[in-house]
């Protein structure tokens, strides 16, 4: 057994003194430390340089050092861990600390590849990880025999590195493109806003004016003493409210009468078809044959014709139809006539005003409107305006005031739609208008799920139980990423990542509203990768589109690896 132990001793010690040589496990970062102990015999544990061993006890089997630095090349100190047992460490005050291991893991160069780390629990495991150590050499124990397969794996891994980046650059040239287009789309709607703006004053304008215009009517119709019952031009007072009566009962009359003549024509024409019958049936019954009801019949038709031959004339349609015509100044009564007449006696009390000088007259005209406002309005004096009967000049501008009023509203609601429109969050440059109501969406099981950009995602199903809304899209934030890299590129890789919010979705049972967490990465095509529920109703939705990657000279640095 101690002849075992020397030998062991031996070979870990031939390892470290070999010219030229570093032990086994050392990475190229951690070189320096075995170089200088190799030189001056004596090993220094890296995080306690206090701790001193010889060279001989490195890749010895034993963890000497609570940094577990002198075993880069075996398992000896794999237990190490923040988490671990406190551990002994001479010279302290304490006796003891809470360590991890100084190394990273075991290091395979993988020449022809790329070299790696694996986790010291993998040395002597019997398993090969070519995956990490493409070169075997972290089973050397004898357990397995890992050949050196770091040629073909390097030489694929190099192809798919190629294409991967001929598709980021693809997916490069992809941004610019819909950088330029949203860049296109926000002057666009800018432009749309300066020129909503512009109209939005020129009709506020119009309609204070218009406005204006109708106080400046409405005032001058207050200040008449008496006020028409009717339209515009109407006989003011009671006269006017009895035109205007005797007008419209004229009018129904008339239509009434018309009424009337259709109704008589239409009787007319069957009397006329009833007698055509009679009177040939009285010309071709026979007088012979002993029908008294056929005798009845045709002896009182001959009475009914004896009649008619003596009954008055009737009216001409002529007559008629000259009643039917519309009131004008040609035929049947002119109203204008008796319309803007002379109006109330009282209003001699204003015409006192054509006797005064012209310089005079308007600030007296102004004085006394005011006056018989100010008069109405503190109860003193009956205003005889009465509802309905505005004239038609006051209703016209009112009509034209309310007009325009409408109209800056509407403007104003298309403002302020495109102002909020250029507030919302599109990502950086506004990057996303160029996708705006674009939709992508992958299977997976029995749904189908699908995300429309700046709209909603979505839950169908295959089966034709209806769609779930999984959330309204909100906002944008930035996450820290820590996925596995993927030479096919459907990863989110490692760094910070644009995260898009969807919120507000249908309400799950007996849970919360749903809502997605949009998770983007760098791709040519825009494709829906993975679709997680995280939490109940929480859903996490990895994306690719070429709005994900890094603009021109700005690489991402976590993503260093993949341009090998």
């Amino acid at each position: 057994m101690q002849q075992v132990s020397t030998l062991t001793l031996l070979g870990a010690f031939a390892t470290v003194t070999l010219a030229g040589t570093l032990p086994r496990g050392v990475g190229p970062e951690f070189a320096s430390h075995y170089e200088n102990a190799l030189a001056h015999e004596e090993w220094r544990c890296i995080n306690h340089p206090e701790i001193r061993i010889p060279t001989t006890y490195i890749n010895d089997g034993t963890c000497h050092c609570p940094d577990g630095s002198d075993e880069p090349g075996t398992a000896a100190c794999a237990y190490l861990d923040t988490a671990s047992p406190a551990q002994p460490l001479p010279g302290s005050s304490s006796g003891t600390t809470k360590t991890k291991n100084a190394l990273p893991g075991f290091w395979c160069e993988n020449k022809g590849h790329i070299g790696g780390y694996v986790p010291f629990s993998y040395v002597n495991d019997g398993v090969c990880d070519y995956d990490i150590c493409c070169d075997g050499t972290e089973e050397f124990g004898g357990k397995a025999k890992c050949e050196n397969k770091c040629a073909s794996i390097g030489k694929e891994f190099r192809k798919l590195a190629k294409e991967k980046k001929a598709k980021m650059e693809r997916a490069g040239a992809k941004r610019m493109q819909m950088a330029k287009e949203a860049d296109a789309l926000r002057h666009q709607l800018e432009e749309k806003i300066a020129g909503l703006r512009a109209e939005v004053s020129v009709l506020e304008k119009k309609k204070d004016e218009l406005w204006k215009k109708h106080a400046e009517v409405e005032l001058e119709e207050k200040n008449k003493v008496v006020k028409s019952g009717g339209s515009s031009g109407s006989a003011g007072g009671k006269l006017g409210v009895l035109l205007g009566l005797a007008k419209t009962r004229v009018e129904e009359l008339r239509i009434t009468l018309g009424n009337v003549m259709e109704q008589r024509d239409d009787l007319a024409g069957k009397v006329a078809e009833l007698e055509t019958i009679l009177s040939k049936f009285k010309e071709e019954y026979n007088p012979n044959f002993n029908d008294e009801g056929v005798k009845a019949a045709v002896k009182a038709f001959e009475d009914y014709a004896a009649r008619e031959a003596d009954a008055r004339e009737h009216i001409p349609d002529s007559e008629v139809l000259e009643v039917l015509k519309e009131d004008s100044e040609v035929s049947g009564v002119n109203w204008a006539e008796f319309e803007g007449g002379e109006g109330d006696d009282t209003d001699i009390l204003y015409s006192f005003e054509a006797y005064l000088p012209a310089f005079v007259r308007g600030a007296i005209h102004e004085k006394l409107g005011q006056l018989r406002v100010w008069l109405i309005a503190n109860g003193m004096l009956a205003d005889n305006v009465k509802e309905g009967t505005e004239s038609s000049l006051l209703k016209a501008a009112r009509k034209d005031a309310e007009a325009a009023e409408k109209d800056v509203k509407s403007k104003k609601k298309e403002l302020t739609k495109q102002e909020d429109d250029l507030g919302m969050d599109y990502g950086p440059g506004d990057i996303f208008r160029a996708a705006r109501n674009k939709c992508v969406s992958v299977d997976a099981g029995e749904y189908t799920y699908e995300l429309c950009w700046l709209g909603k995602t979505m839950q169908k199903s295959k089966k034709g139980h209806g769609s779930t809304s999984m959330g309204n899209y909100k906002r944008i934030e930035f996450h820290d990423a820590d996925d596995e890299e993927r030479l096919d590129g459907r990863s989110l890789g490692q760094g910070r990542r644009m995260v898009m919010k969807y919120e507000d979705g249908q309400q799950c049972w007996n849970g919360p509203k749903r809502r997605t967490d949009v998770w983007l990465g760098c791709a040519e095509t825009e494709e829906v990768w993975r679709v997680s529920e995280s939490e109940k109703c929480v859903y996490k939705m990895e994306v690719g589109t070429p709005a994900a990657c890094e603009a021109e000279g700005q690489p991402n640095k976590a993503d260093g690896k993949d341009e090998l």
